[in-house]
């Protein structure tokens, strides 16, 4: 049977219809994504710790008596607000209060003697000179003005030595004192007790050298807060002090303190072979924070190496490997793999030098299934340039 030429003109357009719609039906279905568009802004290149940092206290005492003995007082708790000086602790010393008390009525008893024999001597000093003038006129014997010059030298020799005496005695009761100060344990600055160990009635001892014990008493002073934190030894030489540094904590997820450099140590922790960290400390720029947060808390530090202003910059978690980026073109509404040029880069921004447009769309969700060059997508809603 034979089809005419309209007939089978007919035919194949309906075959070319069945194929178009099957072609049609089967091609795979748009990806929705996420862009956003390329355009001006700041970049930082930023170095940021490899560990968790921590919150310090600018000054903290982990204090214990200098010599053991038995607690006999305890005039303060944890959390109390204790000032420069303030006895915090206090051993049984009633023996060296005795030996002070004593010591200083010595002194006082060898000051009364010096100041009698003092007196003596002056008097002595003023007979000799009357007898000399009485010797001069021939009035008494030379023998007898001898006698009264010898006698002012041995009172004036009496007075010294009494004086000294005196001295010795003061310096018995600084001894004394010393000895009595060390049963005390004072706060060296105004802080908070943040630890006691011990009570009233148990013995306390010194802390040996090299053995690590607890505290008698912990002092912070909170007035001065700092991070420190481990920064990888290759970053470390870009880091100098006073510059930028943008601190977080997990206690507070959502907010940035700002902070500086204030320390970079002199050299290498080796606590593992292959991780070797530069401890670098960076103090909170605002002191009204210090009210909000507590030592010991956990924090990473951000501190920025240098910033560039009003340059050309896509979102960091666009990009992949090998500085390349999906942009989408509105016109065949597909995607398309674009290489560019990078400068500044941190974990939000990155630069772009060259290779993009202002303006230009590229895809934020690059690790949704089916994202990838020539994909044809429908837009989510877009996000703001950034």
């Amino acid at each position: 049977m034979k089809f005419s030429p309209f007939r089978l003109a007919i035919f194949l357009l309906l075959i070319a219809g069945i194929a178009v719609s099957i072609w049609y039906l089967s091609r795979p279905k748009p990806v929705a994504v996420s862009v956003t568009e390329v355009a001006l802004g700041a970049v930082e290149s930023t170095v940021s710790n490899t560990r968790a940092g921590t919150v310090k206290a600018c000054r903290r005492a982990r204090l214990a008596p200098a010599i053991g003995g038995e607690i006999a007082k305890l005039p303060v708790k944890e959390g109390d607000r204790v000032t420069a000086g303030q006895v915090l602790l206090s051993l049984w010393n009633d023996d060296i209060s005795a030996q002070l008390q004593l010591a200083e009525k010595e002194t006082d008893a060898a000051r009364s003697t010096a100041d009698q024999a003092c007196l003596l001597a002056e008097n002595a000093a003023r007979e000799a000179k009357r007898l000399e003038d009485l010797r001069k006129k021939g009035q008494v014997a030379e023998q007898l003005a001898d006698n009264a010059r010898a006698q002012a030298k041995a009172g004036e020799a009496g007075c010294r030595a009494a004086r000294t005496n005196v001295e010795v005695s003061a310096a018995r009761v600084s001894v004394a004192r010393a000895a009595l100060e060390r049963t005390l344990v004072r706060a060296p600055f105004p802080g908070i007790v943040a630890e006691v160990n011990g009570e009233v009635g148990e013995f306390a001892t010194p802390s040996p050298t090299g053995v690590a014990t607890l505290p008698a008493v912990d002092l912070l002073d909170t007035s001065c807060l700092y991070i420190a934190a481990p920064i990888d030894e290759v970053d470390a030489p870009a880091i100098k002090t006073d510059m930028t540094a943008r601190i977080s904590l997990d206690a507070f997820p959502n907010r940035h303190f700002a902070g500086r450099v204030s320390r970079i140590a002199p050299y290498v922790l080796e606590l593992e072979k292959q991780a070797r960290t530069v401890e670098v400390e960076a103090l909170f720029t605002d002191p009204a924070d210090y009210q909000q947060l507590r030592p010991g808390f956990s924090a990473d530090l951000e501190i920025v190496v240098s910033t560039r202003d009003k340059v050309l910059r896509i979102p960091t978690s666009a990009v992949l490997e090998g500085h390349r980026v999906l942009v989408y073109n509105p016109a065949t509404q597909q995607l398309e793999e674009r290489s560019f040029r990078a400068g500044l880069s941190n974990w939000k921004y990155t630069e772009v030098l060259s290779g993009l447009s202002t303006g230009e769309s590229i895809v934020l969700s690059i690790d949704r299934e089916g994202v990838k060059a020539g994909a044809r997508v429908t837009l989510e809603k877009t996000a703001a340039a950034p």
